[in-house]
């Protein structure tokens, strides 16, 4: 549980920093330059090991299962977090409507998870990652004010993000079931 928990504030930590000390993010990126994005990258790569080795080995049971029909709105909501990932790259309608696309579908995807898992390493990996997608929200709109929104967007640019977006949900699913973790509920 603790390579789990460290895993997750060291997340959030590297992604806050910027938001937290802008000064110093400043100050390494003029002297480091490049190297100032190495120095943020290495310890988000080694948060995610963490992560997934601590929540593998936390071995803690179920507390208390939810009802079945979460599962349909877990894959409702996470088809809709795979396409707000997109959003913000894509020249669809929805990119006027979401000033933090990723951010926001990365708090659909912790809520989603959460609704299915709620034994107590779900809660603080997932709870934790959406805590920190929530903060990141918070503290970017604090200090950017007046963004001008995109005001583009084509019927085209929506198939294209839908197109692939249940492309995406799709290769999640099957690596889900090639992890052992069918998220499809399964009939017999």
């Amino acid at each position: 549980m603790f390579l789990l928990i460290l895993g997750v504030a060291l997340w959030s930590f590297a992604h806050l920093f910027k938001r937290l000390f802008p000064g110093i993010r400043a100050m390494l990126d003029d002297r480091l330059g490049m190297a100032s994005k190495a120095l943020f990258a290495v310890p988000l790569v080694v948060s995610v090991v963490l992560m997934v080795i601590g929540y593998k080995t936390a071995g803690m049971p179920y507390r208390f299962a939810g009802p079945s029909w979460l599962v349909h709105v877990n894959n409702t909501l996470m088809l809709g977090a795979v396409a707000l990932f997109g959003v913000g790259s894509s020249k669809s309608h929805a990119r006027q409507w979401f000033r933090h696309p990723m951010l926001y579908g990365f708090i659909t995807w912790a809520v989603a998870h959460l609704l299915v898992n709620w034994d107590l390493a779900s809660i603080i990996l997932f709870g934790g990652l959406g805590a920190w997608a929530v903060a990141e929200v918070v503290l970017i709109n604090r200090s950017e004010k007046g963004v001008t929104r995109y005001t583009g967007g084509t019927l085209k640019g929506d198939l294209r993000l839908g197109g692939i977006a249940i492309a995406l949900y799709v290769g999640i699913i099957l690596v889900h079931f090639w992890a052992g973790v069918p998220p499809l509920p399964m009939t017999s």
